[in-house]
């Protein structure tokens, strides 16, 4: 991995955000944006078959940023998109890491994630999303309650279960992944509440599998479905599934690798209370997936996050008042392109965007659709040069180095 100092203003294009909801104008765009899908003045750096890079500054209320954009084609056979992940949810690892080891030409940070337990003394921070996960066409996790949400308050009408996903047809949309399951048992079926999610609804049942990871699932029980800070919950149970059967039980989530084969059983306050009616040999099975709000076809890949831009238009309700880094991924040509855009975390580009801003800008670019994903410290982007064994880091992460992520958006070229 490489790291770009360059700060050369030579050739950039600006940008200038007239209004929190308005198109971007000025010398670099008049109306809709071009087809190169890059601001005028530059055609982008082609970084392989259908992907090219670009950056240029963005003029908004706080002053100047300075943008990073690549523009993917979806169309094009050669290329797709994938979740950028470290082999299990929760754990975490840099961009260009999670970049190097796939094999992507380029890629950017992705979902809101469980960053800090300040508030739960004695638990471990998992690492792990918020959001839903789909990678390679395998269900990785569901979302957490709207509530144990980490990040900017979601906009109205929005949820945790909202993704960005690529559909088996080769075409990007929003759409929203609710989880679909059930634990059957010799007392009857229990409706499953979460996958793999480091926070589990009230009076749930979760399952947690060898994807999971070797982190504690205690944070799992804590806070409520309205509050990530209230305390954990002290009615908590656990049970371990093999072959179809109950092998062990214990009171309170543990932790360590879950073999291949095996699902962990976490349930709190009526869960528990379920839970601790089986008994080791029972017969148990565990059903699980998610299930789209819109899209007719499977998903190859889904992150979470949020959207910010709909059919053109901005949601209501989107904050014009803080601007931060940002990192958004923005859709084009009814799907068939992605734009994805990161803001420079430099001493001097540090001013960044309103999520307002975010979404005009997006709309500038010639994006119908955009969707918000983690910021501040998590915003990087990276590609990978002809020929270069790694990639580069091509912005500046705000806190002055790579910050470990649990997912991102990875871009693949033949």
């Amino acid at each position: 991995m490489k790291r770009d100092g360059r700060r050369t203003r030579a050739g950039r294009s600006a940008l200038t955000v007239l209004t929190a909801f308005g198109v971007l104008a000025g010398a670099a765009l008049t109306g809709a944006a071009p087809a190169s899908g890059v601001p005028e003045g530059g055609t982008g750096r082609r970084i392989a078959p259908g992907v090219t890079y670009r950056e240029f500054d963005i003029t908004a209320a706080a002053g100047r940023t300075h943008a990073h954009l690549l523009t993917v084609d979806l169309g094009n056979p050669h290329v797709r998109v994938d979740l950028l992940h470290p082999g299990a949810v929760a754990a975490r690892a840099t961009v260009s890491r999670l970049a190097d080891t796939a094999g992507a030409v380029a890629g950017v940070n992705g979902d809101f994630f469980d960053i800090t337990e300040t508030q739960h003394p004695g638990v471990e921070a998992t690492g792990a999303t918020v959001g839903p996960a789909v990678a390679g066409g395998r269900v990785l996790k569901a979302a957490v309650p709207d509530g144990q949400r980490f990040g900017p308050a979601l906009p109205p009408g929005t949820t945790t279960r909202e993704v960005l996903g690529v559909g088996t047809d080769r075409r990007a949309r929003l759409d929203r992944l609710s989880l679909t399951g059930s634990v059957t048992t010799p007392g009857g079926r229990l409706r499953l509440g979460g996958l793999n999610q480091y926070a589990l609804p009230q009076n749930s049942v979760g399952a947690f599998t060898s994807r999971w990871g070797g982190v504690s699932r205690a944070r799992a029980v804590c806070g409520t479905d309205t509050d990530r800070a209230a305390p954990c919950g002290t009615d908590a149970y656990e049970v371990t599934v093999r072959g179809g059967r109950v092998v062990a039980g214990a009171g309170r989530p543990g932790s360590g690798p879950i073999p291949s084969g095996t699902t962990v059983l976490v349930g709190r306050e009526r869960g528990a209370r379920e839970l601790r009616e089986l008994a080791v040999g029972d017969p148990v099975s565990v059903t699980h997936g998610l299930v789209a709000a819109t899209a007719k076809v499977p998903y190859a890949f889904a992150i979470g996050g949020c959207p910010v831009l709909r059919d053109g238009t901005p949601l209501s309700g989107l904050d014009d008042s803080t601007s931060a880094v940002r990192t958004v991924a923005g859709l084009r040509g009814g799907g068939r392109q992605m734009l994805l855009l990161a803001l420079d975390g430099a001493d001097d580009s540090r001013t960044g965007l309103t999520i307002a801003e975010e979404a005009a800008t997006m709309r500038g670019l010639g994006a119908s659709d955009a969707f918000n994903l983690d910021g501040g410290g998590s915003s990087e982007m990276v590609t990978r040069d002809r020929g270069a064994s790694g990639v580069t880091v091509r912005n500046h992460p705000s806190g002055g180095a790579e910050r470990p992520v649990p997912n991102g958006i990875g871009v693949f070229s033949r």
